[in-house]
């Protein structure tokens, strides 16, 4: 019988963290799943200790290599691959709670279906502290985006999707000499069409570390324009309130400074918050191509 679950990890030259999510996944205390592994282009030892893996345990463990494209890129190719009804990314320094899978299968089992477009569960760092704060007591479902904007969640959370869904929404886009568009792209279109069940238990230990995306956040911002820019887009149009609106103008018009496209405003699908935003955006981009690393801050997007 095919699992439920695929859990994917995306992973860059991480041989020397991918252990912790492979060790997470033998304790956990059912194996109803696979582990699908996206080499995005690593030069160091990632295929041969996965082999070594593959060779060695009981789990179901597929390896995907392919050349770099990025986080966003490895994404696209996971949800092209994955075949079971649900998937769950996990990235390659990050590891599950031991009965993670069982406690996420339990759930859908008992709560899930075609109404949802799956459920989200807690991030905590290594030492259990929930990462932000948890969910409204009593709140069963909602978007991703009302928890944020309407309930004031705070702080990242695990997504479990089905998988029929992250297929049907497009991929993300892939722009020339550019390796990131943020993953929220998808998660903002899915949010249009069904709503999230929520499962108030902890499924992956995070650890923010001084080469993850989530603390270079300015520099991705740099190197990365045009992704940027086009998820900025999609965030104006569906943004859940008008100050959310104008916020996602000034970025808009900051990262499209920054990959140098003066048509923005032609561009934008709210051409007025586009144009009462531009100043602010401005000031952003002059603060933005100014501002040192050191004072890089953790972003949620």
């Amino acid at each position: 019988m095919k699992p439920l679950l695929t859990i994917f990890t995306p992973t860059f030259n991480r041989a020397h963290t991918l252990h912790l999510c492979f060790q997470s996944l033998e304790r956990q205390t059912c194996k109803d799943f696979i582990w699908l592994i996206i080499d995005d282009g690593s030069d160091d030892d990632t295929h041969e200790l996965v082999q070594e893996w593959m060779n060695s345990s009981t789990m179901n463990i597929k390896y995907h290599f392919q050349e770099n494209q990025g986080m966003h890129g490895a994404h696209n190719k996971a949800y092209e691959l994955i075949e079971t009804e649900l998937n769950v990314c996990i990235d390659s320094d990050d590891y599950l709670a031991n009965n993670a899978v069982e406690n996420i299968i339990k759930f859908w089992k008992n709560n899930g279906g075609v109404h949802y477009a799956g459920l989200v569960g807690l991030d905590a760092d290594p030492e259990g502290r929930v990462i932000g704060t948890g969910f409204p007591p009593h709140l069963k479902e909602s978007t991703l985006t009302n928890l944020y904007s309407k309930h004031k969640v705070k702080g990242d959370k695990k997504l479990v999707y089905r998988s029929e869904i992250t297929k049907e929404v497009p991929p993300y886009p892939l722009f020339k000499g550019e390796k990131y568009c943020p993953l929220s792209y998808k998660y903002v279109l899915i949010d249009k069409a069904y709503p999230l069940l929520i499962m108030d238990e902890v499924i992956c230990h995070v650890e923010y570390r001084e080469d993850g995306s989530s603390l270079n956040m300015i520099h991705q911002y740099r190197k990365n324009p045009q992704g940027f820019s086009f998820f900025r887009k999609v965030a104006m149009e569906y943004a859940p309130s008008l100050k959310d609106r104008l916020r996602e103008s000034i970025h808009y018009v900051s990262s499209s400074l920054m990959a140098k496209n003066l048509s923005f405003i032609k561009q934008s699908p709210c051409k007025v918050t586009t144009m009462l935003m531009t100043p602010a955006g401005f000031l952003l981009y002059l603060y933005i191509q100014n501002t040192d690393k050191a004072t890089v801050m953790k972003a949620r997007r």
